[in-house]
């Protein structure tokens, strides 16, 4: 198949699906932040927490879902508000480590659990 005009993200899929590694391999793109829903003086968009995107595939992920929305704006949450920490938990999930429960001793000996306060997707993992 020639990819040559496929987008980098297409490609990846294409190549992971023809060497039988799709369903092995969990894809994530993702930035630490959301852009604001409108331009700035600068006809630039500056960092916005309040809502951010995160593409999940492959693994043992469902296809075609969408989890949570945001307003028609995009710059608030709607329905299903969701953390950088239940992405984590997620990603955990996928890989077989339960972060919610594995830590690791801080220098005081105190645990430093991976995920403090996220929960894996249900929809995307089923009930955690």
């Amino acid at each position: 198949m020639n990819r040559s005009c496929c987008l980098p993200s297409t490609g990846l899929v294409c190549d992971l699906i023809d060497c039988g590694l799709y369903a092995k391999t969990l894809i994530i793109a993702m930035g630490k932040f959301g852009r604001t829903p409108r331009m700035n003086e600068a006809a630039g968009r500056d960092h916005w927490g309040h809502t951010f995107s995160v593409l999940m595939g492959g693994g043992r992920l469902p296809r075609g879902i969408v989890v949570g929305a945001s307003d028609a704006h995009g710059a608030y949450v709607a329905e299903r508000p969701l953390s950088p920490e239940d992405v984590a938990a997620t990603v955990y999930h996928h890989l077989g480590i339960d972060g919610q429960h594995t830590s690791f001793p801080d220098r005081a000996g105190r645990p430093l659990y991976l995920v403090a306060t996220g929960e894996p997707i249900r929809e995307l993992v089923g009930a955690a």
